[in-house]
């Protein structure tokens, strides 16, 4: 028998057969009315889990997130269909209970599925289960809490299994790279004017004098000279000796304007992000076509 301390770990379990055949999903729980153990759930089968198909747990096992079960699978699908959306009536549990060759019937149970109001049998032979949901103080009363959505959008019988149903079928996104560029300052440029020396050596022509003695000789043309003044005496001559020296001027002359400009080169850059995309798998237990 499985435990009241099993009750969450089944739902959504993975129900497998006595011939080790993965059977499908747990889809709700119904406990018994008495010491509220677990003694039946639903398994979802079919494609997508569409088919909900009432089964006992009397001997199965629960192991981590798997219930396994003595009945095999082609024998859990040819239970009778029962809406489980509603409360059971004396006659569907009664048929259930002659499917399983079990003994019992009209015994009450609760079903503590999440989002599902639990069914009670309050009395044997009754011919109703009155609803005993666990609001604190709350009294009996009819189930109208859960509504079944059918399929009314176009495209296939699919329905959300997974929580609040939507329509026939799954959206698919996946995330794309949307790239653009945007400018930054990556750093500064700057002209400085600054003074440096540096040694020029110019040749300039220069022009000086040099004393140059000349004699000559006596001649007619300037013997009176020469025998102008006494015969004997001291004379002193000079001449005055010049030359050019080199003269410098510096003078500061413009020779060329520097300004600051920029111009835009374009170049190929590769950038790379993990983008995340969603995959849908077809798991189911008939035969199926992919397109």
């Amino acid at each position: 028998m499985i435990g009241t301390e099993n009750i969450d770990r089944l739902n959504g379990a993975t129900v497998y057969g006595a011939d080790g055949d993965k059977i499908g999903t747990v889809g709700q729980v119904f406990v018994d009315a008495n010491d509220g153990h677990p003694s039946w759930v639903t398994v979802r089968t079919g494609l997508f889990g569409s088919k909900e198909t009432f089964v006992p747990l009397d001997d199965a096992t629960a192991q981590g997130d798997d219930l396994r079960i003595t009945y095999d699978k082609a024998f859990v699908k040819d239970a009778p269909r029962i809406d489980t959306d509603s409360a059971l009536t004396p006659e569907e549990e009664n048929e259930l209970y002659r499917y399983y060759n079990l003994s019992g019937g009209t015994s009450g149970y609760t079903d503590t599925s999440a989002g599902t109001t639990g069914y009670t049998d309050t009395s044997a032979g009754t011919t109703g289960y009155a609803d005993t949901a666990t609001t604190t103080g709350a009294t009996g009363y009819s189930d109208t809490s859960r509504t079944d959505y059918s399929d009314t959008e176009t495209g296939g019988p699919g329905r959300d299994t997974s929580g609040p149903n939507t329509d026939s079928a799954m959206t698919r996104s996946e995330e794309q790279l949307k790239v653009g560029t945007e400018r930054v300052e990556t750093g500064r440029a700057r002209l400085r004017k600054y003074v440096v020396t540096e040694n020029q050596t110019v040749t300039v022509p220069v022009e000086r004098e040099e004393v140059r003695l000349e004699r000559e000789p006596i001649t007619d043309a300037n013997r009176g000279a020469a025998y102008d003044g006494p015969a004997i005496s001291e004379e002193e001559h000079e001449v005055t000796l010049s030359e050019e020296r080199p003269v410098i001027e510096k003078e500061a002359v413009p020779v060329e304007r520097v300004r600051l400009d920029t111009e835009t080169v374009t170049e190929n850059r590769q950038v790379s992000e993990d983008v995340r995309k969603e995959q849908i798998d077809l798991d189911g237990d008939a035969d199926t076509t992919r397109r």
